[in-house]
C-alpha cells in the first residue's frame, strides 16, 4: 500500500465561474476562437487543451499573457473548501461565487460528485473594497438525531475595508464587523479537538483574524451562538418582516502587535502550560536574577507571525491580563417585499426609514483599541522575507515559506528551525495525520492484562505536503527527518488547501459521537476540473528497521514483480509464490497477495488452487489465537469458488451429445401448441430473422462458455455458504450465464448434471433463473439458427424450476408465482424480441406442466372436502397465472411484428439521406411500449417512416388492402389504386406486407388518421433540428392532409403552428418588412434560422397548413369526435399523453383570424417566390391588421372592417400588379426554356396552379376591390382563354378520343371552340386540372343572368370529361 492522490469530486462548469470572476477572460476571447454553446457546458466535454492552442497571436508579451491567464487564473483567486466538503468558495475582488456539491452521472454511467454553481455575486458593500480572505465554517447540528454531518455552513469573508462578514450558502449577509480599519489579511480557524494525551492542554475553539499590526481573535462559542441567531432572525424577518431577536454579543480579544516590521501570515497555536523549569528559563530571561515566581505556571496564549524584521514572531499573551471586549451584532434582515439585505457594522438595526439606513450605513462604528502585545523572541534574518505559515494538526509543528524558495519546519514550542527544503519557490503547504488502524497489527500470543488493550494505544502521524507549482509536483514527506513517501505529477495551476480546522459547535461531550467525513488535504485543479486528496498509509511513517510493515510491503513488491514476470517453469514460480505469501505477516497484508495472486492471468487455475490451498493448510496449522479469522474464512470463500470453476469446467469439457430426433411435431408437444399455431410462429419468426439479419452485425466473439478463473472470481463472492453476484454489467452477467448454460442450452452438455453441480455450490435458483435468461436472450441469433436449443431450455427450466427454493409450494396459490413473475419481466425487458417470444412460450409450457403435475398429486390425495377445496385452489392459481402467460405472449408477438417492420428497409438505389434519417432506430421491448403511452406504438412507426422516408399513399394503400380484406366489396378499385401506385412500390420489398401485418395487429393503435398526425409531427420535429431540409416540412404537410377527421387535423395543425412554426413566421415578416424585399441569404439565415430557399419552402407549407386548418375548422362540425383507444393487450400503457389526445383537446380556431395570417402568408412567398423588390409586406395592412399578426389563433381579436382606406387598395393592386407581372415573366420565361428543372415549373401555390388563379386568389387575400363591371370583363376574358387551352386540347390533337368527346359536346360549345384561334396561348402545356380551376374561378365571376353563364357550365363538363380517363 503506497502514497496515491485519489479524485473525489469534479467541476461541471468551472469556466462560468472563471468567465464570471474574470469578464476580460470571456470578452476578450479571439475571433478565431470556436465559442462554445452555452447549453453545453460540461466541463467534461470541453478540451481545455483546444482552447489554449487557439489563442490569438497578437503582440507576443499580450498574447502569452492572456494565455497564462487562461490557465492560471486560479493562483489570482481567493479560495477556501468546507472541510467536509459541502462548499467551496472562489473569490476575487468584489465578487464570489459559492460551488455546492452534487450527485450526478457521468459519462461512464457512475455516479459521480461535482460542484455546480450555487450562488454567484458580488459581496463588496463598501466602495472600492475587496475580498482578502474567506473561511468555509460548516457548524454543528444541536438536533441528538443528527448523522454527524453539519448543519449549515458559514462563509466568513475579510475585505480590504477591515470588515469581516458572515454569510449563508445562498449569499445571504449575517452580520458584519468592523473590529479594525486596517485590510484583513488572513482568516483562521481553530475547532474543538479530543485531547489525545491527558497533559495535553484542552483548546478552545476561535476565530482569528491578522490586520498589519494587530490580532483579533473571536470566541469559538460565542461566535456560534451568535451566527445561529443571526440565522433564524433572517430566516424570520424573510417570512415575516416583523420580528428583531438581538443574538447574544461576540466575544474577542484585540491584541496590537509591537516590534515586527511586516506581517504576511500568522498562526494561533492556543492556550499553553509551561513546565517548572520553562517557566523558571522565561522568567529569569525577561525579569533576570531578582526575578519573581509564581507558584502554578501561568496560562499563555502562543502566537507565531511570519514577514520581515523578524522573519518569524513568536508572541505570547496571558491568560486574564485583559477582559474580552463585546461588541454587538449587526444583523442583515431579509425585507418581505424587495428582498434587499441591510447591515450595519455594529449597534442594533431595526426597521427605519431610508435616509436613516442610509446614515447609519455612512457612519462608521466605534473601533475598539488594541491592547499592546510585544514578540518575545523571532528568527531574526534581515534579508528573509516570510509567505506563509502553516500548523500541523497536532498544534507542535509548523512549516514556514520564504521568498528564498525555502520550506522551514519549526517546533512550535522551542521556537527553533529544526528541518529546512531549498528549490520550493511559491510552494503551498499542508499537513496530513493518520492515526494507526489498531486491526491491522500482527496478531500474537500475549497475556491479556486488565489494563488497557492488548495492542496498545493508537500512533499517530504527522506528514507534510508540498505542492511546487512551478515544477508542477506534489510531494508527501515524513517529519520530522523522514523521507519523501510520495510524489506526484499534478500541472502547474494547481491550489492546495489546507483547512486546518473541522467542524464548529462540537464540545467534549458531542463530540465523541460524532465521526464526520472531512478531508484534512485537498488539491484543486482547474485544468482537469477535479478536486483530489492525498491518501497516506501509517506505515510510510515507520523506519525500515523496526517496521514489519514495511517488510512486508517489499514482498508484496517482489510477489508483483514476480507476477509479471514471464517464465516457462510453473512450478518454481508457484514455489516461490508460496514461500513469499507464508513470508507475509500482516494479515490485512497477506490478504492483499493473496487478491493480487487470485487476479493475475499469467498463472494457470492449478496454480492458484494449490497456492490458496497451501495458504489454508498453514492458516489452520496455527494455533488459534494467532490466526486472523477474517483471512482464514477468505481463503475457505475463495477455495470454494475454485472448485465450482472446476467442476463447471470439467463438466464443460465432456463430450456429450445427444442422438434423438427433434422435429417441428416435437416442437409443438413441447411448446403446447397446434399445428397452425406452431407454424404461424415460425412464420414471424422467419420474417423477424430475415429483416433483422440486414441491419445485425455480428464479429468474431470470443469461444462461448469459456470464462477465465480471474474474471470468475470477480464476478461471484461467496458469504454465508452462499453464493452470490457483485454488481456487474449485463455483458458480464451473459459471461457468467455462457459459462454455466451455453454448452447446455447447445446440447453439448449434460442439463441434469450442471443444475445439481451449480444447486450444491450454493447457488439460489432466482439467481440461476436470472443468468440463463441473460444468455438466452443475448444470443438471438444462434437461438434462431439452432431450433434444438428450444427443448435445451425447456429441459433447463424444467429443472431450475424443480428446485427447493422454486417450487410451486413455496408460495399462496391464490397468488401469483414470484418464480415465472421473474421469468415474464425479464422477457418483457428484453430487446432482443425473437429470444424473448420463444422463451416466453417455453416458460409458459413449462409452467403449465408443473401446475398439472402438481394438480395430479392434489387429486391423487383427495378424499376429503378440505382435499377437493386445495385442487380448485389450484386451479384458480393456474387460471391466473395463465392469463398473466396468454397476455405477455400476445404483446411480444405484437412487439415482433413491429420490430420486423422497423428492421426492414427500401430496397432501391441510396439516395442522399439526411443525417437525421441516418440516426439508428432504438430497438423495441414490451416495456418500452407500456411506457411510451397510447401513441407509443404510432410514435415508433413515425419515426421508422421517417427514417425510410416511405410516401403517405403508402400507407393509404396498405390500409386500403385491410380495409378490402374486411369487406366482401369488389377488389376493383383496390386493384386499380394498386396499378396506380405500382412504380411507387418496385423498390419497397416487403414494407407494404408487413404495413399491412402491423395494421392488423394494432387497429387501434395504428389507425390511419393516429398515424398520420404521428408522421406529420415527427417530420415537423425533426425539420426544426435542420430547417434546411425543406423537404421534411414538405412532407408533414403531406401527412397532415392525408388526415381525414378535421378534428384530428385541426388541433395537429395548430400545434404545429403554436410549436414550431408563428416564431420563424413573424421573424420572417418582420425582416422583409425591415428590408422591403426578399432577403439574402445571409440576413435570412441570421434572423429566421434557414438559406433564402429554404424560407420560400417554409412560406410555401405555411400557406398550406393555414388553408388546411381552415379547411378543417369548416369540416370538424360535421364529424364525431374520435375516441383514442387501445389494444386489449395494451390497456395498461403508461407514459406521456399521446399526440392525438394532445390534439383533440385544442381548442377552436378563430376562423377570421386564420384567414388573415393566410393572406399575410400568401404576399410573403410571392414575394420570396419571385424575388419581388420594393415591397412592404405590412404596409398593405391597416393598424388594426397589424395588430392582430402572430397573435393565438384561437383568440378573437380586432381585424379589418370591409371599409377600406382607397390609399391601401391603389397600394394592394400596385402589389397585385407586381406579382401578376412577375408570375407571367416567370412562366414565359419557363416555357421558352425547355431544358429547365421540374422546380423551376413550381408556381406560386403547387405544380397545378397558373398565374390567372394566382392572380383571383390574391385579389381575393388583400381585398383589392374591383367593380361589378371589371368582374364581367374579366370573367369573358379568361373564358376566351379556357376556350383557346381546350381548341388546343381537342381539336389540334386529331385522336379518337379527342374527336368522341366533341361529339359529345353540346352544338354551340362546339361551334364556339371551332371559333377559337390557339395559336394566342403563350403556354400550352397547362395541365387539364388547372385549367378546370379557373373555370370554378370565372362561374364565381360571372352572375347568374350574365349571358355566357350557360357557356361557363358547359365549359365546366367538358373540363371534367376531358380530366377523367376512360376506364
Amino acid at each position: 500500500m503506497a502514497c496515491s492522490i485519489v479524485q473525489f469530486c469534479t467541476f461541471q462548469d468551472l469556466q462560468a465561474a472563471r468567465d464570471f470572476l474574470f469578464p476580460r477572460l470571456r470578452e476578450e476571447t479571439p475571433s478565431c476562437t470556436v465559442r462554445r454553446d452555452p447549453s453545453k457546458s460540461n466541463w467534461e466535454d470541453d478540451g481545455w487543451g483546444a482552447w489554449e492552442e487557439t489563442e490569438p497571436q497578437e503582440p507576443e508579451e499580450e498574447g502569452n499573457t492572456y494565455k497564462t491567464q487562461k490557465t492560471s487564473w486560479l493562483q489570482d483567486c481567493v479560495l477556501s473548501l468546507s472541510p467536509t466538503n459541502d462548499l467551496m468558495v472562489i473569490a476575487r475582488e468584489q465578487k464570489a461565487v459559492f460551488l455546492v456539491p452534487k450527485w450526478k452521472h457521468s459519462d461512464k454511467g457512475k455516479e459521480e460528485m461535482q460542484f455546480a454553481v450555487g450562488w454567484s455575486g458580488s459581496l463588496s458593500v463598501e466602495e472600492g473594497e475587496c475580498v482578502t480572505s474567506a473561511l468555509c465554517i460548516p457548524l454543528a447540528s444541536q438536533k441528538r438525531s443528527s448523522t454527524g454531518r453539519p448543519d449549515w455552513t458559514c462563509i466568513v469573508v475579510g475585505f480590504t475595508s477591515g470588515y469581516v462578514r458572515f454569510y449563508t450558502e445562498s449569499g445571504v449577509l449575517l452580520l458584519s464587523q468592523l473590529l479594525n480599519e486596517d485590510p484583513v489579511l488572513q482568516l483562521k480557524c481553530r475547532t474543538y479537538e479530543i485531547p489525545r494525551h491527558p497533559g495535553v492542554t484542552e483548546q478552545n475553539e476561535e476565530l482569528s483574524i491578522l490586520y498589519p499590526a494587530a490580532i483579533v481573535t473571536i470566541d469559538g462559542f460565542s461566535l456560534f451562538q451568535s451566527l445561529r441567531a443571526c440565522r433564524n432572525q433572517v430566516a424570520k424577518a424573510a417570512a415575516s418582516g416583523n420580528e428583531n431577536i438581538q443574538p447574544p454579543p461576540l466575544a474577542y480579544k484585540k491584541w496590537g502587535l509591537q516590534d515586527i516590521d511586516t506581517i504576511i501570515d500568522h498562526a494561533s497555536i492556543g492556550i499553553m502550560t509551561l513546565s517548572p523549569f520553562d517557566q523558571m528559563k522565561t522568567a529569569s530571561n525577561i525579569g533576570g536574577y531578582n526575578a519573581a515566581i509564581k507558584n502554578s505556571p501561568p496560562a499563555m496564549s502562543q502566537y507565531i507571525t511570519v514577514g520581515s524584521n523578524p522573519f518569524t514572531g513568536f508572541f505570547y499573551a496571558l491568560e486574564g491580563s485583559t477582559q474580552p471586549l463585546l461588541s454587538h451584532v449587526a444583523l442583515a434582515v431579509a425585507s418581505k417585499l424587495t428582498s434587499a439585505l441591510f447591515n450595519a457594522a455594529s449597534g442594533w438595526l431595526g426597521w427605519k426609514s431610508k435616509h436613516e439606513e442610509e446614515a447609519v450605513q455612512k457612519q462608521k462604528p466605534k473601533v475598539e483599541p488594541a491592547t499592546p502585545l510585544a514578540v518575545r523572541f523571532g528568527l531574526p534574518d534581515s534579508r528573509r522575507h516570510g509567505e506563509s505559515i502553516c500548523l500541523s494538526p497536532c498544534n507542535t509543528l509548523a512549516a514556514v515559506t520564504d521568498d528564498f524558495g525555502r520550506i522551514i519546519l519549526l517546533d512550535v514550542a522551542r521556537g527553533i528551525a529544526i528541518r529546512m527544503w531549498k528549490g520550493y519557490r511559491d510552494a503551498q503547504t499542508g499537513w496530513i495525520q493518520i492515526v494507526e488502524d489498531l486491526h491491522e497489527r500482527v496478531p500474537e500470543k500475549v497475556d491479556f492484562s486488565p489494563f488497557g488493550s492488548p495492542q496498545g494505544p493508537s500512533r499517530v502521524a504527522q506528514f507534510l505536503v508540498i505542492y511546487a507549482p512551478r515544477r508542477g509536483i506534489l510531494e508527501v514527506w515524513s517529519t520530522q527527518q523522514g523521507p519523501r513517501v510520495g510524489a506526484f505529477n499534478v500541472g502547474k495551476h494547481c491550489r492546495l488547501l489546507y483547512p486546518g480546522y473541522k467542524i464548529m459547535g462540537l464540545n467534549n461531550v458531542t463530540s465523541q459521537n460524532w465521526q464526520p467525513q472531512t478531508y484534512q488535504i485537498c488539491l484543486v485543479d482547474p485544468v482537469s476540473g477535479s478536486v483530489k486528496t492525498v491518501n497516506v498509509p501509517f506505515h510510510l511513517a515507520l523506519s525500515d528497521k523496526k517496521s514489519e510493515r514495511a517488510k512486508d510491503m517489499h514482498l508484496v513488491k517482489k510477489l508483483g514483480a514476480l507476477l509479471k514476470a514471464k517464465s516457462p517453469n510453473l512450478d518454481l514460480i508457484e514455489t516461490e509464490i508460496k514461500e513469499l505469501i507464508l513470508d507475509i505477516k500482516y494479515p490485512a497484508t497477506k490478504k492483499q497477495a493473496l487478491e493480487s495472486i487470485l487476479a493475475s492471468i499469467r498463472l494457470p487455475f492449478s496454480c492458484l488452487r494449490n497456492i490458496t490451498q497451501t495458504l489454508m493448510d498453514t492458516l489452520k496449522n496455527q494455533e488459534l489465537e494467532c490466526v486472523d479469522e477474517g483471512l482464514l474464512q477468505f481463503c475457505a470463500n475463495k477455495l470454494k469458488l475454485l472448485h465450482l470453476y472446476e467442476s463447471v469446467s470439467q463438466l464443460n469439457s465432456i463430450d456429450f451429445h445427444s442422438d434423438t430426433p427433434f422435429s417441428d411435431n416435437d416442437l409443438a408437444v413441447l411448446l403446447r401448441l397446434d399445428e397452425k399455431e406452431l407454424l404461424k410462429l415460425q412464420a414471424l419468426l422467419e420474417k423477424y430473422k430475415q429483416e433483422n439479419g440486414r441491419t445485425a452485425v455480428r464479429f468474431s466473439d470470443d469461444k462461448d462458455g469459456v470464462l477465465p478463473v480471474k474474471t470468475f472470481l470477480e464476478y461471484l463472492e461467496y458469504e454465508k455458504d452462499v453464493i452470490s453476484i457483485k454488481k456487474i454489467s449485463e455483458e458480464d452477467c451473459v459471461a457468467l450465464g455462457s459459462f454455466f448454460f451455453w454448452k447446455c442450452l447447445c446440447g453439448e452438455s449434460s442439463t441434469e448434471d450442471m443444475c445439481h453441480t451449480l444447486e450444491s455450490a450454493g447457488l439460489s435458483p432466482q439467481l440461476l433463473l436470472s443468468l440463463l435468461l441473460s444468455v438466452w436472450l443475448s444470443k438471438e441469433k444462434d437461438i434462431l439458427d439452432n431450433p434444438r436449443s428450444v427443448c435445451c431450455l425447456h429441459t433447463t427450466l424444467y429443472l431450475l424450476s424443480k428446485m427447493k427454493v422454486a417450487g410451486e409450494e413455496a408460495w399462496d396459490s391464490q397468488s401469483v408465482s414470484p418464480w415465472w413473475q421473474q421469468m415474464r419481466t425479464a422477457c418483457i425487458q428484453s430487446e432482443n424480441n425473437g429470444a424473448a417470444l420463444l422463451s416466453a412460450h417455453v416458460g409458459h409450457a413449462v409452467a403449465a406442466q408443473l401446475s398439472n403435475n402438481l394438480t395430479e398429486k392434489k387429486f391423487s390425495q383427495t378424499v376429503s372436502g378440505t382435499d377437493s377445496e386445495a385442487l380448485t385452489d389450484s386451479w384458480e392459481a393456474l387460471s391466473l397465472d395463465t392469463e398473466y402467460w396468454k397476455l405477455l405472449l400476445k404483446q411480444l408477438e405484437d412487439c415482433l411484428l413491429l420490430q420486423t417492420l422497423l428492421h426492414s428497409k427500401v430496397n432501391g438505389p441510396a439516395s442522399k439521406a439526411s443525417s437525421l434519417q441516418a440516426e439508428p432506430l432504438p430497438k423495441l421491448s414490451v416495456k418500452k411500449l407500456l411506457e411510451g403511452g397510447k401513441g407509443g406504438i404510432a410514435d415508433s412507426v413515425a419515426k421508422w417512416i421517417f427514417k425510410q422516408d416511405v410516401s403517405p399513399e403508402v400507407l393509404k394503400l396498405a390500409n386500403k388492402e385491410r380495409d378490402a380484406e374486411n369487406s366482401d366489396e369488389p377488389k376493383d378499385g383496390i386493384n386499380r389504386g394498386s396499378s396506380e401506385v405500382s412504380e411507387m412500390e418496385k423498390d419497397l420489398g416487403a414494407i407494404p406486407d408487413l404495413l399491412h401485418l402491423a395494421y392488423k395487429q394494432f387497429p387501434c393503435s395504428l389507425e390511419l388518421d393516429v398515424l398520420h398526425a404521428h408522421c406529420c409531427w415527427e417530420y415537423v420535429v425533426q425539420w426544426n433540428k435542420d430547417p434546411e431540409e425543406a423537404l421534411f416540412f414538405v412532407r408533414s404537410i403531406e401527412h397532415l392532409e392525408h388526415i381525414l377527421n378535421a378534428h384530428v387535423q385541426n388541433g395537429i395543425a395548430l400545434m404545429m403552428w403554436n410549436t414550431f412554426l408563428v416564431k420563424r413566421f413573424s421573424a420572417a415578416t418582420y425582416l422583409m418588412d425591415k428590408v422591403g424585399k426578399a432577403p439574402k441569404d445571409r440576413l435570412c439565415r441570421r434572423d429566421v434560422g434557414m438559406s433564402d430557399t429554404a424560407m420560400t419552402s417554409f412560406l410555401g407549407c405555411c400557406w398550406d397548413l393555414l388553408q388546411t386548418l381552415m379547411e378543417a375548422d369548416v369540416s370538424r362540425d360535421e364529424m364525431q369526435v374520435p375516441a383514442v383507444d387501445a389494444e386489449d393487450a395494451w390497456l395498461a400503457v403508461e407514459g406521456p399523453v399521446s399526440i392525438v389526445e394532445l390534439a383533440l383537446e385544442q381548442r377552436h380556431i378563430h376562423y377570421p383570424l386564420v384567414e388573415h395570417h393566410s393572406a399575410l402568408c400568401a404576399l410573403l412567398y410571392a414575394v420570396m417566390r419571385f424575388s419581388l423588390k420594393a415591397v412592404k409586406p405590412l404596409s398593405l395592412f391597416d393598424s388594426k391588421g397589424k395588430n392582430a399578426f402572430f397573435k393565438d389563433l384561437t383568440s378573437i381579436q380586432l381585424l379589418p372592417s370591409g371599409e377600406m382606406d382607397a390609399n391601401f387598395i391603389s397600394v394592394r393592386q400596385q402589389f397585385l400588379l407586381k406579382v401578376v407581372s412577375a408570375a407571367v415573366q416567370a412562366r414565359h420565361a419557363v416555357t421558352n426554356d425547355k431544358d429547365s428543372s421540374e422546380e423551376a415549373l413550381t408556381t406560386l401555390f403547387g405544380k397545378d396552379q397558373d398565374w390567372p388563379v394566382l392572380a383571383l386568389d390574391l385579389a381575393h387575400h388583400l381585398q383589392a376591390i374591383l367593380q361589378v363591371q371589371d368582374k364581367e370583363v374579366l370573367a369573358s376574358q379568361l373564358l376566351v382563354l379556357i376556350g383557346q387551352r381546350l381548341a388546343h386540347a381537342v381539336l389540334r390533337t386529331q385522336t379518337r378520343e379527342g374527336l368522341e368527346l366533341l361529339a359529345r359536346l353540346p352544338p354551340t360549345l362546339c361551334t364556339w371552340l371551332k371559333a377559337m384561334n390557339p395559336q394566342d396561348l403563350q403556354n400550352t402545356e397547362v395541365p387539364i386540372a388547372t385549367t378546370a380551376k379557373l373555370v370554378n374561378k370565372v362561374i364565381e365571376l360571372l352572375p347568374e343572368n350574365h349571358g355566357q353563364y350557360s357557356l361557363a357550365l358547359h365549359l365546366t363538363e367538358a373540363v371534367e370529361a376531358i380530366a377523367i380517363p376512360p376506364l
